[in-house]
């Protein structure tokens, strides 16, 4: 057998973005030795990535926020789908994770008194998300990172899991190699958490970066973990359309928080065609009013005034952009007009810091002087890895979760700014629970050295193969596949033909051959990439075509109604030997205090479907 390096720790964390760093960090300061393994370098996370702000009930803007209307807020988000004690933890704890991160450096935007301003996001009823301009993930991770590296944490850059090892059912540790040299290492642990977020780059279009290939969701179900709600996944309304180099480029939903208003190419604001009728009450009725809700913002007033249609939930917006291209009213390089140049340039330079140097140096506009192109980009799963809300734990002994790589909380669609307070709510317990886990073993399990050889062996097949292709016309296979069969609009048509790609996909992918050294190539971390996508979008199709319904981010154009059944169950994913299965397994019973929050009208309007499906089948093909 090759020859490997061997580290052994209490608990490893595998990804190092918001919910790896906060997790790293609890368990870490709960005793145990953790090792912070991350696929790239420490401070290149995709938390970085996430903009417009971080979602707490703090109150500072709007003093009738409490962690209440942000439980209730979460749930309609979600369809109702979503884990309510997951809701409930997250509401009630996001507010002390803000403060704390600001007691720990954090430089957060402030009120004219000092406290932590708050900004207007979609879904949510008040002015809730606390920011850092537009840069409000970096600051996060600039922040966790710190605290982090004077903790003394262990970090493995650059380092790719490619297998967790069990021992008796339960975690043993896990394989991988470090990605400038190709040489093996082994990691030895009691606990493993799994942070690793989503699998943008399954499709062609998306906000996500290259590291997001799903590589956590796949190494649980490897080992046994369930996976659900896989079929949510979350398209957001506004990423770059041009140029073609930047495409899927996010533009942050802080620009329709500030006032950003969104025409089609007939100067039209078409997004109060799209309110759902049963939540058409949240928003403001016409142009006069959401001037009125607008002025607020400028002003920094509190406000009861309805918001503006464009803060409608990211799935209805992201619907409605994909009609209004798919019917004829798209702007020229397909999409739509998104245009804060109406308010002082000072004022879009200093709340837009990011999104005003991203579009003068990527695509040569002046927001400030022109509108934006914008279209929906491959954004965010909601589905990901069962856990346990109070710990974290994976339904496989030593094994937790948290951030997107997990699943429950935002059930159907995410609101905005949720992502960055469930990292660190959650990040916090699944590092907790995974030392607790870890301080209870009195030895470190077992990893048989015939089960690392097999490993080696098959990651580095591709070079013993003598013929082949490349991985990356698979990639590209891949890509074409789930944009065009498993996008914004669903039919069953399509998730049957995607189904069978797939799997001449896999078989493609087992026979890639790589060229040249184990050195710096990316061919070799493509191919092993490749599985865990492929996995992971066999589990999004298969519970997409299992579930029959429109419901969140989920659109059936053959199913366009709500299926009160399956507002019930959630779309469970498990390994059967070499097979998938997937099968309905019953949400949890909300508390009847819980349940008391919403009245008979909120709890009627919640499940509406979010928007009309568009005329035409045409606009079952994703963009």
């Amino acid at each position: 057998m090759e020859k490997f390096e061997a580290h052994e720790h209490d608990v490893i964390v595998i990804g190092a973005g918001g919910a790896g760093l906060r997790a790293a960090i609890e368990a870490s300061a709960m005793g145990c030795s953790v090792g912070l393994v991350c696929k790239s370098l420490l401070g290149k996370a995709h938390t970085v990535m996430a903009e417009g702000g971080i979602a707490a009930a703090l109150a500072h803007v709007d003093p009738q926020d409490g962690w209440q209307t942000h439980f209730q807020d979460t749930m309609k988000g979600g369809s109702f789908l979503n884990h309510w004690r997951m809701a409930q933890i997250h509401a009630q704890e996001a507010p002390d994770r803000v403060r704390e991160l600001e007691q720990c450096g954090a430089l957060f935007d402030r009120t004219p008194d000092g406290r932590i301003l708050q900004r207007a996001f979609g879904g949510h009823t008040w002015k809730r998300l606390a920011h850092v301009g537009d840069r409000t993930g970096l600051e996060m991770i600039r922040t966790l990172q710190d605290r982090g590296v004077h903790q003394g944490l262990d970090v493995y850059m650059e380092c790719t899991i490619t297998r967790l090892f069990t021992d008796g059912g339960r975690i043993a540790g896990a394989l991988a190699y470090w990605r400038e040299t190709g040489r093996f290492v082994v990691f030895r642990c009691k606990a493993v958490v799994i942070v690793t977020g989503g699998v943008g780059k399954a499709y062609r279009v998306t906000s996500n970066s290259w590291e997001y290939t799903g590589d956590g969701q796949a190494l649980a179900y490897d080992v046994g973990a369930e996976l659900i709600d896989m079929e949510f996944l979350q398209f957001h309304p506004t990423g770059m359309v041009w140029p073609p180099g930047v495409m899927g480029l996010l533009v942050t939903e802080g620009v329709r928080g500030e006032g950003g208003i969104l025409r089609n190419a007939q100067g039209e604001r078409f997004m109060w065609k799209y309110l759902p009728e049963a939540r058409r009450h949240e928003y403001a009725a016409d142009e006069a009013e959401a001037r009125r809700w607008l002025d607020a913002v400028v002003e920094g007033r509190q406000t009861d005034a309805r918001r503006p249609p464009e803060l409608s939930t990211r799935d209805n917006v992201a619907r409605a952009i994909y009609t209004e291209v798919k019917e004829g009213r798209g702007t020229p390089h397909g999409g739509a007009s998104l245009d804060i140049s109406y308010m002082p340039a000072e004022r879009v330079k200093k709340k837009l810091p990011s999104m005003y140097h991203q579009f003068m140096e990527l695509a040569d506009v002046d927001i400030t002087q022109t509108p934006m192109e914008v279209g929906p980009t491959t954004h965010y799963m909601m589905g990901g890895i069962r856990v346990d809300p109070d710990t974290g734990a994976a339904t496989v002994p030593g094994l937790f979760a948290a951030g997107e790589a997990s699943a429950g909380l935002h059930g159907a669609n995410r609101l905005g700014g949720n992502s960055l307070s469930d990292l660190v709510v959650f990040g916090r317990r699944a590092g907790a629970g995974a030392a607790s886990y870890a301080r209870a073993l009195a030895a470190t399990p077992h990893i048989a050295d015939d089960a690392i050889e097999a490993e080696t062996r098959d990651v580095l097949a591709p070079f013993e193969r003598t013929s082949g292709e490349s991985p990356y016309g698979v990639h590209q296979a891949l890509q074409e596949c789930m944009d065009t069969f498993v996008g914004i609009f669903r039919v069953a048509g399509d998730l049957e033909r995607a189904l069978g790609t797939l799997e001449t996909l896999k078989q493609r992918a087992r026979d890639v051959r790589i060229e040249g050294s184990r050195m710096y190539n990316p061919g070799w971390h493509l191919a092993r990439d490749l599985r865990n996508m492929l996995t992971v979008s066999e589990a999004i199709t298969r519970a997409a075509l299992l579930r029959t319904e429109s419901r969140g981010a989920h659109s059936r154009l053959d199913h366009p109604g709500l299926d009160p059944a399956l507002g019930r169950v959630n779309m469970c994913v498990t390994k059967d030997g070499e097979a998938m299965k997937v099968a309905p397994t019953p949400l949890p019973e909300m508390p009847a205090e819980l349940k008391a929050l919403f009245d008979a009208g909120a709890a009627g309007t919640a499940a509406a479907p979010a928007a009309a499906a568009p005329a035409t089948a045409a606009a079952g093909k994703a963009s």
